[in-house]
């Protein structure tokens, strides 16, 4: 008796034209009217094979980021102007989230008022030194 199997090809794509969707009915909603949107790659039951294809199908754009703070981020604009690819890293290497955010520029880029706060604190007391002492 011979008994045929099929194995399933591991580079499926069944999920990505979906995803693909989805990305396109939220970047017409920001380009619309500015609703930002988040898209958790991690929560997608995706094989390896669909992932890549993901990547490959949005490509990498003109702008990247790298971000040092509480493990590494990388941030890739795609190929796609307003959908951006970010890994987050811990300090062992392994990745701790993935997702892919439909926006003019990510969040995690944008400058955090506490941030300004500090930062604007040490511009007064550098403008405030003698000016013998500012080099």
């Amino acid at each position: 008796m011979i008994i045929n199997v099929e194995v399933a090809d591991p580079y499926s794509v069944g999920n990505i034209a979906a995803i693909l969707s989805e990305i396109a009915s939220r970047l017409g909603t920001l380009a619309d009217g500015g609703e930002t949107s988040l898209i958790d790659l991690k929560s997608l039951p995706l094989s390896s094979g669909e992932y890549e294809h993901l990547r490959f199908t949005l490509g990498r754009g003109e702008v990247t980021a790298s971000l040092d703070a509480i493990g590494m981020s990388e941030i890739v604009e795609t190929q796609f102007s307003g959908v951006w690819w970010i890994t987050h890293y811990n300090d062992q290497g392994d990745i701790v989230a993935d997702l892919i955010e439909i926006a003019t520029i990510p969040n995690i880029l944008l400058s955090q008022p506490e941030d300004m706060r500090t930062g604007l604190a040490l511009l007064h007391a550098i403008i405030s030194r003698p000016a013998s002492s500012h080099d």
